[in-house]
């Protein structure tokens, strides 16, 4: 792979040279590689195989979370957040000592794996929010709770250049790998004043399933907001919010 200079940035193919732009730039490569046909059958090309579908499955859960956990994280995402997600999945999958190699899959794996992963690695929750708070799940009456004591915004919110308010917002995905589905419940604090003056206590509750069974998924935030005249803006179009998987539970 080598990066075009110059003036005219090319895209297409010239020759045995293909040019095509990234988000890094423009980028020019060989033409080449095996046969499709040949890697699909070739005994030689199993492990290629192998590792093609679990890439796949990887995938595939990936995109399930992401549309659980989409109404969350539709303002705090960063561009490169499903390539980051997919690879952490992979991980998970490569842990299923259950399956053979090349059939393994995300339910029998460690889920927990996923558990710190931030949605918006341009304002990451470790690094925005420094006041305690505690997180617990109750499968029996479906509750995943967030609650927080009262915090001074100002001294325990990192928050970007312009904010004036903040909301926390969470939520809990109950997510079926196999089975393609999934239930979402969601809460917030609604929008605070980023200031001196402290919070009450807040207790985020979100209930989904009672007694389920499958991985659950618990996910806490910040959305900063950017008071004008009286109306609440999302502050640069919530480059800078975080969210971040802080419980990840699963069945053994």
């Amino acid at each position: 792979m080598a990066r075009q200079k110059g003036i005219i940035k090319i895209k297409g193919t010239l020759g045995d040279i293909t040019f095509y732009k990234t988000k890094d730039g423009y980028m020019a490569r060989e033409k080449g590689g095996v046969d499709a046909k040949r890697i699909s059958s070739d005994p030689a090309f199993q492990r290629t195989r192998e590792n093609g579908a679990e890439f796949g499955r990887a995938g595939k859960a990936g995109k399930l979370l992401r549309t659980a956990l989409r109404p969350l994280f539709m303002n705090s995402a960063d561009s490169r957040m499903v390539g980051r997600l997919t690879q952490r999945m992979l991980k998970v999958i490569q842990t299923d000592h259950v399956s053979e190699r090349g059939e393994r899959i995300v339910e029998n794996g460690n889920i927990e794996l996923l558990l710190g992963f931030e949605f918006n690695i341009r304002g990451k929750l470790s690094t925005t929010l420094f006041t305690s708070y505690t997180s617990s799940v109750n499968r029996t009456t479906g509750e995943l709770k967030v609650e927080f004591e009262p915090f001074v915004p100002l001294s325990m919110i990192t928050a970007p250049s312009g904010t004036t308010h903040f909301k926390i917002l969470s939520g809990a995905a109950e997510v079926d790998f196999t089975g393609e589905t999934f239930v979402l419940a969601s809460s917030e604090s609604g929008v605070l004043p980023w200031n001196m003056t402290s919070t009450s206590a807040l207790n985020l509750v979100n209930t989904i399933s009672e007694e389920s069974e499958l991985p659950l998924f618990l996910v806490l935030g910040l959305e900063f907001y950017q008071e004008i005249n009286g109306e609440m803006y999302p502050l640069k179009n919530g480059a800078y919010n975080p969210l971040s998987l802080i419980k990840v539970d699963n069945v053994v």
